[in-house]
């Protein structure tokens, strides 16, 4: 990423020398202030409910290059997105990604952007965290499903839970704060969520559990995998108190405070409860591909234009195009007639 011109894209970010745009507002009269990124579709694990065993990767000619990625992130925020996070795949085993990171971080340092943020799986956060925090991101979130390290090879089918405990204790040791994400998994994990809200609070984190999605062809039945948070929540509430509190932090989640930990415990829930009526997020794909909508197929290009100019004039465009056609929520269903993917791109695609 060496042709990165932190200084010519100082403050808005745009290129072309326009006057201010107006934020991005989608047809439902939600602004767009909340922008994720898969800065790369490659992982060092492969979990059950999000890539198949064998995957097959995108050729590197397809992907977007990191100053390509600073570029349409930095015009994202130009049009009023306030929070950034770079997702996967696994966004740390992408080659110099932290030069990306380091990049974008002059946003923050304008006051453009309010928060840089990362959601990770945990095995390269030994060797990051540090350099994470020290480019201005304050939290992240870990995805761990387990704290028993041989149902964490099963489900990660060959991840070290040691080497992701080490990264918790990095990224601790460094300042960060962290969210763990557990998606919550019939038959598998489902009798360890009390332990593993008590593990996390423990250790003063958040914790949010997370509904399977009916994403991509993993080699697994999706029913199988299905356990219900409606279910899981009546269940922890025979152990824990649990009172709802008003708690955002710009993504889906809904939180309860319980009064044993003294900590917060979010739900995600696209199958049994449709979070979609304040969306405020939109996704990058690595290639370019804008997913106004985690639960639909429509797309649009904005390498394309990214790459027929080096004025930022057609990418806005591109931009204003796509937004207008975000749709006012998913159609996630998992039941017996439904036991195939809604759409059949993997989760790790978009980065959840």
């Amino acid at each position: 990423m060496k042709n990165l011109r932190p200084n010519e894209l100082e403050g808005g970010g745009a290129r072309g020398g326009m006057a201010a745009r107006p934020v991005l507002v989608d047809p439902f009269g939600r602004a767009i202030s909340y922008l994720r990124v898969s800065v790369t579709d490659r992982c060092d694990f492969r979990c059950v409910y999000c890539m198949a065993e064998n995957m097959s990767f995108l050729p590197k000619a397809e992907v977007l290059s990191l100053e390509e990625l600073d570029r349409v992130c930095s015009a994202f925020i130009a049009r009023g997105v306030k929070k950034l996070r770079l997702t996967g795949g696994e966004p740390l085993v992408r080659r110099n990604v932290m030069t990306l990171v380091e990049s974008l971080s002059r946003h923050l340092r304008t006051g453009a952007l309010d928060e840089l943020t990362l959601t990770t799986n945990g095995s390269q956060l030994a060797k990051y965290a540090a350099e994470l925090k020290a480019h201005g991101l304050r939290r992240i979130n870990v995805s761990l499903d387990t704290l028993d390290a041989d149902k964490f090879r099963a489900i990660t089918r060959w991840g070290d839970l040691s080497q992701v405990l080490a990264g918790i204790d990095a990224a601790q040791a460094a300042g960060l704060k962290i969210k763990i994400n557990t998606v919550a998994l019939r038959d598998v994990n489902d009798g360890e969520l009390p332990a593993m809200i008590e593990w996390a609070h423990g250790r003063g984190m958040e914790i949010t559990l997370i509904e399977v999605m009916p994403l991509g062809e993993i080699g697994e039945g999706r029913l199988d995998q299905y356990l219900p948070l409606s279910m899981v929540r009546a269940r922890l509430a025979e152990r824990f108190t649990l009172e709802d509190i008003d708690y955002r932090t710009g993504g889906p989640a809904r939180y309860a405070r319980i009064a044993e930990t003294g900590g917060t415990l979010g739900f995600i829930t696209p199958m049994t409860h449709n979070f979609c009526e304040s969306c405020n997020r939109v996704r990058l794909t690595c290639t370019g591909t804008l997913y106004m909508c985690l639960g639909q197929e429509d797309a649009a290009d904005l390498r394309k234009p990214l790459r027929a100019s080096e004025s930022d004039e057609l990418l806005f465009t591109a931009m204003d195009e796509a937004i207008a056609r975000k749709p006012k929520g998913h159609d996630f269903i998992i039941d017996r007639r439904h036991q195939r993917p809604a759409l059949p791109r993997h989760m790790s695609v978009t980065g959840g």
